[in-house]
């Protein structure tokens, strides 16, 4: 698992956007990339050509989860 300093440390590498955590993946607040980092063996993969971007419906889902505003 990641700890809270490290996900307060990490950010998205294109848009340098906050990031939360979502099971074993980090997901990129900002609305026009979407965004979505797998971490594997707790180690994130944060490579951009390694995400995955996610539709819009299931980042919103995503950032209603988790309080955040869309």
């Amino acid at each position: 698992m990641i700890s809270k300093e490290l996900l307060n440390i990490l950010c998205c590498p294109e848009t340098k956007a906050d990031l939360i955590l979502d099971g074993n993946t980090l997901v990129s607040v900002d609305k026009n990339t979407r965004r979505r980092y797998r971490i594997e063996d707790d180690i994130p993969i944060m490579l951009i050509e390694e995400s995955e971007q996610l539709s819009l419906e299931e980042w919103t889902n995503i950032m209603k989860k988790y309080g955040k505003e869309v």
